[in-house]
C-alpha cells in the first residue's frame, strides 16, 4: 500500500455533513470531499487477508498518519502541503478569496512489527495483525510510535539515517572498484619517483538519507488474554495495555516489569460476568484512565486513590428500559470503543447500535445519543447467525469536539454534529462518497475470538434498510480517524486508505 492518489478540488463530490465547528455556525453542515486513497483497489481484485487495514492512528501533531494491517506491518504516511503553498505573505494579502486547501499526505515508509508466533505453552497460535497503533512524543524529528498484536507490544523508533560515503581520495576514481579498494595493487606497487604533488586524506560525506526503524523495545509475557488496547500517558513516560480482564501499567524505559492497575478476573470463571473492552488515559490529567465494559458501562478510575483500581471515581450507564430487556440486549450494548475529545470533557462510547457522548462530569446519562444502526433492530436475529452482531467499530471525535464519526455495513460511515439541530453525513469510502452501490461481497474477515464472542456461521448475505438501500455485512468500515486540528477524517475500507476534508 504504497501508492496514493489525490483528489477532491474543484471537482470533488460533495456530501452534507454534521455540526457546529469554530469557523461555522450553528446547525451549518460541512462538505465533505474526497483527498486521497492509498492502495485503492481495482475493480474485480481480490483482496489478500494481510493486506487488510486493522489500525488507523494520526499523530498529535496531524503531520504523520500510520496503519497497521493484518500482515503485521506498519506504513507510515506524512504531510506534505504546507501552509502557504509557496506564495509569498504579500500576494497573500492582496488576494480576496481563501487558498485553503485539504491535507496532502505521501508515503514515507513501511516495516514489519510483528510475525506470527507460537505459544507453546499454551499450545496457542498468535497472529501477527496489528491491534492497535499509538505515537509517542517525538524528538528532534524522530518519530516514536507503540504497536500491538494480541500478545506482544513493540516500541519503534523511525528516523533518518545519513548513507555514509567515501570521498576525495588521491587514487583515480577508475581505479576504485565497487566496495572502495585498488584494482591491481599488489607487493610490486611503487609510489612514482617524482613523488606525489599533493597527499589527500579521504574523506567520510554522507549526501543521502534513508529511513530507519528499529525495535528499541519490547513488552511481552504480560497479558493472558488477547490485548485490545494501548494507551499512552500525558506524561510521557508511561502507557497502559488492556485485555479482557486486566490493565497494566507499563514505563516506556522498562519492558521487563508492569504493573497491574485493574483486574475483574472472578476467583472462579464461572462468576464472570462482563469482560474488558478498550481503555484509554486522559488526554490530560496523568492520573485519570476511562476503561469499558462488555455489560456497556464506563468506569474512570484515579491512579492516586490505590495501587490496585477495584474501586471507580465514577461510573458511566445508561439505565436500562423496564421491559426492554431480550436475548440480544447484552451482547449490542458492549463497548467496542472509547475516546476521549481533546479537552478531556467528554467521552465517545461506541456500541453495536450506537454512539453515546457522556460528559465526565455527569454519570446519570450520556448527553447525547446517535443512532448508527437503527435500521438493524429488526435483523439481530440473522445478524448473530452471521456474527455480524459481534463487530467491533471504532470512533473518533473532531478536535473541536463538535462532531463525531463512526464505521458502518457497505464501507459506509457516518458523522453527527453535536450542536442542537445539527445534521448528520452517511459517506461510502469510495473516491464518489455520494455513490449508492451494491458492494461486491469480499472475502468474510476474519475476526478473533473473545470471552463474549459465540461462534456461529450462518448467511452472509447483502440485506437491505427501511429505505430499500442494499447493505453489504461482508464489507465493513470498522477503523477511522479524525486529523486532530483540522476536519479531515481517515479510514480504511479493507486494503485501501481513504481520506476526506470538509
Amino acid at each position: 500500500m504504497n501508492g496514493g492518489d489525490g483528489g477532491g478540488g474543484k471537482g470533488g463530490e460533495v456530501a452534507a455533513g454534521a455540526g457546529k465547528g469554530k469557523e461555522a455556525g450553528a446547525g451549518a453542515a460541512l462538505e465533505w470531499r474526497f483527498a486521497q486513497v492509498f492502495g485503492e483497489r481495482a475493480a474485480g481484485e481480490e483482496v489478500q487477508e494481510v493486506d487488510i487495514i486493522s489500525a488507523i492512528e494520526f499523530d498529535k501533531s496531524g503531520n504523520h498518519l500510520a496503519t497497521g494491517d493484518r500482515g503485521g506491518r506498519v506504513v507510515l504516511f506524512e504531510r506534505t502541503d504546507t501552509t502557504d503553498h509557496g506564495i509569498n505573505r504579500r500576494d497573500l494579502e492582496k488576494m480576496d478569496f481563501s487558498t485553503r486547501r485539504h491535507p496532502e499526505f505521501r508515503y514515507k515508509t513501511e516495516f514489519q512489527s510483528h510475525e506470527p508466533e507460537f505459544d507453546y505453552l499454551k499450545s496457542l497460535e498468535i497472529e501477527e495483525k496489528i491491534n492497535k497503533i499509538r505515537w509517542c512524543q517525538t524528538a528532534n524529528g524522530t518519530l516514536f510510535l507503540l504497536s500491538t498484536n494480541d500478545k506482544t507490544i513493540k516500541f519503534w523508533k523511525v528516523h533518518e539515517k545519513k548513507v555514509k560515503k567515501i570521498s576525495d581520495m588521491n587514487v583515480d576514481p577508475k581505479a576504485l572498484m565497487g566496495n572502495g579498494s585498488i584494482r591491481n595493487l599488489n607487493n610490486d606497487f611503487s609510489f612514482p619517483r617524482e613523488g606525489i604533488p599533493s597527499l589527500r586524506l579521504p574523506a567520510v560525506t554522507s549526501h543521502e538519507t534513508s529511513l530507519n526503524a528499529r525495535c528499541r523495545r519490547v513488552y511481552a509475557h504480560a497479558h493472558d488474554y488477547h490485548i485490545n488496547s494501548i494507551s499512552n500517558n500525558s506524561d510521557g513516560e508511561t502507557f497502559i495495555s488492556a485485555d479482557d480482564l486486566r490493565i497494566n501499567l507499563w514505563n516506556l524505559e522498562i519492558s521487563n516489569q508492569s504493573f497491574n492497575i485493574v483486574d475483574v478476573k472472578p476467583q472462579n470463571m464461572e462468576d464472570l460476568t462482563e469482560v474488558i473492552t478498550s481503555a484509554e488515559f486522559h488526554p490530560t490529567h496523568c492520573n485519570l484512565l476511562a476503561y469499558s465494559s462488555s455489560k456497556g458501562s464506563i468506569r474512570l478510575i484515579d491512579l492516586r486513590r490505590s495501587a490496585l483500581c477495584d474501586s471507580h471515581a465514577q461510573l458511566f450507564e445508561e439505565p436500562e428500559i423496564p421491559g426492554s430487556r431480550s436475548f440480544f440486549t447484552e451482547i449490542i450494548a458492549s463497548i467496542s470503543d472509547i475516546k476521549f475529545s481533546k479537552d478531556g470533557r467528554h467521552i465517545l462510547s461506541r456500541d453495536y447500535m450506537t454512539l453515546k457522548l457522556w460528559d465526565i462530569n455527569m454519570n446519570s446519562g450520556p448527553v447525547a445519543t446517535f443512532k448508527v444502526h437503527e435500521y438493524l433492530k429488526p435483523k439481530l436475529c440473522d445478524l448473530y447467525e452471521n456474527d455480524s452482531i459481534f463487530d467491533k467499530f471504532e470512533c473518533c471525535l473532531s478536535g473541536d469536539g463538535q462532531r463525531v464519526a463512526t464505521g458502518s455495513y457497505s464501507n459506509l460511515f457516518r458523522v453527527f454534529g453535536c450542536a442542537p439541530g445539527s445534521t448528520e453525513a452517511t459517506l461510502e469510502a469510495s473516491k464518489n462518497p455520494m455513490r449508492k452501490q451494491v458492494q461486491t461481497p469480499s472475502r468474510p474477515a476474519r475476526s478473533l475470538g473473545s470471552l463474549t464472542r459465540v461462534v456461529r456461521r450462518g448467511s452472509e448475505s447483502p440485506d437491505v434498510d427501511a429505505n430499500g438501500t442494499s447493505f453489504d455485512f461482508t464489507s465493513k468500515l470498522l477503523h477511522l480517524a479524525w486529523h486532530p486540528t483540522e476536519n479531515s477524517i481517515a479510514c480504511a475500507a479493507a486494503n485501501s486508505l481513504y481520506m476526506y476534508y470538509a
